[in-house]
């Protein structure tokens, strides 16, 4: 027979202990109220209305499944970045019929046009030149090769030279708009 070392037979009582079931739980799953399909008249209740607790949103964000601005800036905070909306007006850029909101994103800089819809960005993206987020003939007014995203009503222009961050921001918009 082995002997466990200290460490792992504690770490063996521990997790004994926790996956086991205490009285008081069981005990109060045997008073919840059910329903007559036998299930709890609380969980029933929740499932009625279409929500549960975990499920609300308290954000004023719409959820229409287009791109909004709030909705970016949460997207880009899930995704990791700290999110610094520049204060001045961002120029307008050629070959873009919206202005864009420029923010920085640690020492990056993001650009991000919102259309009021799929078919308006749709028509300015027949003119543009992807590689270098400009209109197609021109050359790039960038600081450097952008990485360029478009999805549903949104184009973003990303200046960096880190691949990685450059990756995650457009997993993080390539991931779509918040759905209704």
């Amino acid at each position: 027979m082995k002997i466990l070392p200290g460490p792992v037979l504690l770490a063996l009582a521990v997790l004994a202990a926790c996956s086991r079931s205490s009285p008081d739980a069981a005990d109060a799953a045997a008073s919840t109220p059910t329903n007559s399909t036998g299930e709890s008249a609380s969980l029933s209740s929740s499932a009625a209305s279409g929500t549960t607790a975990g499920s609300r949103s308290t954000s004023k964000c719409p959820r229409t499944g287009l791109w909004a601005t709030c909705s970016v800036e949460t997207r880009l905070g899930q995704a990791g970045f700290v999110v610094r909306r520049v204060t001045e007006a961002a120029p307008r850029r050629p070959g873009f019929s919206v202005a864009p909101v420029a923010y920085n994103l640690g020492r990056t800089r993001l650009e991000v046009f919102i259309y009021p819809s799929e078919s308006a960005l749709s028509a300015d993206m027949a003119r543009i030149d992807t590689v270098t987020a400009a209109p197609r003939g021109a050359r790039n007014p960038w600081l450097m090769i952008p990485t360029f995203v478009h999805t549903a009503n949104l184009a973003a222009v990303f200046l960096t030279d880190n691949a990685t961050q450059a990756e995650r921001l457009t997993l993080a918009l390539t991931a779509g708009a918040p759905q209704p």
